[in-house]
């Protein structure tokens, strides 16, 4: 457990990262002392979503590579989707919100929506029971994006404390599955102003999407966070991490599906937006 001035250290995390995403403002340096356990992290991320405006409409779930995975003791992080930052079966173009001189990518996924709630309890979960809870599987484009530059070069830790590098899902086209080996063959290829940067099947992210929500039930419980039917699961870059900047046109495709187009902007910001509490 966190003592009190490490719960305070991590509120003035979290209030620093909410300012530089309200007011769109670069942070040069990580706010602060970086997180140094899991538990610290996800602390700051609390913190950082109570002073949110806006609700969690689902979850990013991003991969711990080694050697933090075997420190960490897991190879999933999750970070907060708010319901404002979602766009939902786009026509046309969608829009990339990225921030200036910060750090930005899209990311071609598997969205996995919920079927049931899901309450906060800690427990095992099979593959089938994870399976069952699988409502709809969608194609999607993550949008990784964070006012600090070195996000992802400071560790997983570091990720988690800023909403997990996300701002914003976009959720495309419902894709026909009967099992688990389905949701794993689907292919997705990113491309990038019209070039091919990733393709890969899902089915080669380690254990598979099912394993991305299964993990993330694990991360709820421990949080004592439910999850509501109808949460999306982003369930993880199946052809990577791709850095992006305003004006760049990016294309997510599952052969014969539509393809999701969208256009890298900045975020406009709001100085004096993020509320005070």
């Amino acid at each position: 457990m966190l003592g009190s001035v490490s719960a305070a250290d991590a509120d003035l995390r979290a209030r620093a990262f909410v300012a530089a995403r309200s007011e769109a403002r670069v942070l040069a340096d990580y706010p602060g002392a970086v997180p140094t356990t899991l538990a610290e992290a996800y602390r700051i991320q609390d913190h950082a979503i109570a002073l949110w405006p806006d609700r969690v409409a689902g979850w990013k779930v991003g991969r711990i590579h080694e050697p933090w995975a075997s420190e960490l003791g897991t190879d999933r992080l999750a970070g907060p989707i708010f319901r404002r930052a979602v766009t939902t079966d786009p026509a046309g173009e969608a829009v990339v919100r990225l921030f200036r001189d910060g750090f930005g990518a899209v990311e071609g996924e598997l969205v996995l929506v919920t079927a049931v709630d899901v309450p906060p309890r800690a427990r095992t979960w099979d593959a089938a029971e994870t399976l069952a809870l699988v409502r709809s599987a969608h194609l999607g484009v993550e949008v990784a994006s964070s006012p600090f530059p070195g996000i992802n070069d400071q560790g997983p830790l570091v990720t988690i404390s800023d909403f997990g590098n996300n701002n914003g899902l976009i959720v495309g086209p419902a894709l026909a599955w009967a099992s688990a080996d389905d949701l794993g063959a689907f292919v997705i290829e990113t491309r990038l102003d019209g070039e091919t940067v990733g393709c890969a099947a899902v089915g080669t992210l380690p254990g598979g999407p099912l394993e991305s929500l299964r993990k993330l039930l694990g991360i709820c419980a421990q949080r004592r966070l439910e999850l509501p039917a109808g949460t999306l699961v982003s369930t993880g870059a199946v052809t990577g991490v791709h850095v992006a900047r305003a004006g760049q046109q990016a294309e997510v495709a599952v052969a014969g599906y539509p393809a999701i187009r969208c256009r890298a902007t900045y975020v406009a910001g709001s100085p004096g937006a993020a509320p005070a509490r």
